[in-house]
């Protein structure tokens, strides 16, 4: 199931920041990691509540919900957060801002990562996985994301050619090695995906349709992927993961529906014909019951076009990721014009 997970594009900002400091990054499409190279700050989760990050600490937001950094709990983002982005490695834009006009302020420095992964928030993968994911719970099972985290801190400190290709590959890694140990450790809930992938016989039929998502997926072959009756299957599938068979290939077609639409440009005919729909129409209606939209929306939308600079800063001091939504897609047959992928 992780190697369906994928990323399609990572921007990088480098923030050198002087007390006192806080900056607002609202939410966004990607997800974002932040890691403390040199001292620590404080994290203001969506819920309002301030963590500290430690130097060497790294976080990841699957579904890049809106949080804050700051110097010290408390702090709202002010204009004297704003900070002065310029070119640093090329493809990495390196930011400076904060204090106070005091010269003996200290100095934070810190690195930030949006990343774009092959499929949007709302994707059975991703819905399932917390709001911030802490590297530091998670080094001990993963000690290769320290090494990780301290090869990315070197590439960002050093002017070498070919940085943001390296850095793209490591945080590839990284986010992977992240979700990884998160579901081996059964961080979170109990039920849903992370005890789906986790279980031998529902993670295997989990991953075929991952794997194969355009294909015909009946509860007789989904099944026969699991060794078991058609009954039985169904029932355990419902139990473990939330939710019907119907239901998750429905949400995963979809997804994968609206990918090729938006990504690739394809023709809702042709996604049509791919998914086994027997008209474009009945294809429509079953997208719009479940995207929200009609799949004519997200084909006669331009591509989005990815900002050359990872991060910005709002005059109020806020940063935020420009990175374009390169969201997946979904689909499921009609039910009453043609026959249901999973009944």
């Amino acid at each position: 199931m992780l190697r369906g997970l994928r990323l399609e594009g990572v921007d990088y900002a480098r923030y050198q920041m002087t007390t006192p400091w806080c900056l607002l990054f609202p939410a966004q499409p990607a997800a974002r990691l932040h890691f403390m190279a040199e001292r620590g700050c404080w994290l203001r989760t969506p819920e309002g509540e301030w963590c500290r990050l430690e130097q060497g600490d790294a976080v990841l937001m699957p579904r890049g919900v809106e949080h804050a950094l700051a110097s010290e709990p408390g702090l709202s983002a002010t204009p004297n957060g704003h900070c002065a982005f310029q070119h640093c490695c090329g493809e990495i834009a390196e930011a400076r801002g904060g204090g106070s006009g005091e010269a003996d302020g200290e100095a934070t420095l810190f690195f930030s990562a949006s990343l774009c992964f092959n499929v949007d928030a709302q994707h059975p993968m991703l819905r399932m996985m917390p709001e911030l994911m802490w590297v530091h719970e998670m080094a001990v099972a993963e000690p290769a994301i320290p090494a990780l985290l301290t090869t990315m801190a070197c590439e960002l400190a050093l002017d070498r050619v070919g940085a943001g290709g390296i850095l793209t590959r490591l945080a590839d890694v990284v986010a992977a090695a992240l979700i990884r140990s998160w579901v081996e450790r059964g961080c979170g809930t109990a039920t849903g995906w992370v005890a789906a992938a986790r279980d031998p016989d529902i993670g295997r039929v989990l991953a075929a349709i991952h794997l194969s998502p355009s294909e015909n997926w009946t509860v007789d072959a989904l099944a026969r992927v699991m060794h078991a009756s058609r009954s039985a299957f169904a029932e355990r599938f419902a139990s473990v993961v939330g939710e019907t068979p119907a239901r998750y290939v429905l949400q995963v077609q979809m997804h994968q529906a609206r990918q090729w639409l938006e990504r690739d440009r394809m023709r809702i005919s042709a996604v049509a014909r791919r998914l086994g729909y027997d008209s474009e129409a009945s294809f429509s209606r079953a997208f719009k019951r479940v995207i929200g939209k009609p799949p004519s929306h997200f084909r006669n939308t331009e591509p989005p076009i990815r900002a050359t600079r990872p991060v910005d800063a709002s005059p109020a001091g806020s940063a935020s990721g420009r990175l374009a939504d390169h969201s997946p897609p979904s689909v499921r047959r009609d039910d009453h014009e043609h026959p249901p992928a999973v009944d």
